[in-house]
């Protein structure tokens, strides 16, 4: 019967140690998913940075070819 009295004291920490162990992973699946975000965020954000740099480079070759053209 002593073990009896014990049972919910064993249950209390069990419970707790599920409830911190799921809350972790919701934390851990959290912070993967940020990450996740920011790293996307990243590649499109240098994916913007080399086009606006391709076509920046396309308007100066046009500007320098028009100026260096003759004129007629």
């Amino acid at each position: 019967m002593a073990d009896q009295k014990y049972l919910p004291i064993v249950h209390r920490k069990v419970g707790a140690l599920t409830i911190g162990s799921v809350a972790f992973g919701a934390l851990a699946v959290g912070a993967i998913a940020i990450g996740a975000l920011a790293i996307g965020r990243l590649a499109v954000n240098r994916a913007v940075i080399k086009n606006l740099n391709i076509d920046e480079l396309k308007v100066h070759r046009l500007i320098v070819e028009e100026q260096s053209a003759p004129n007629p």
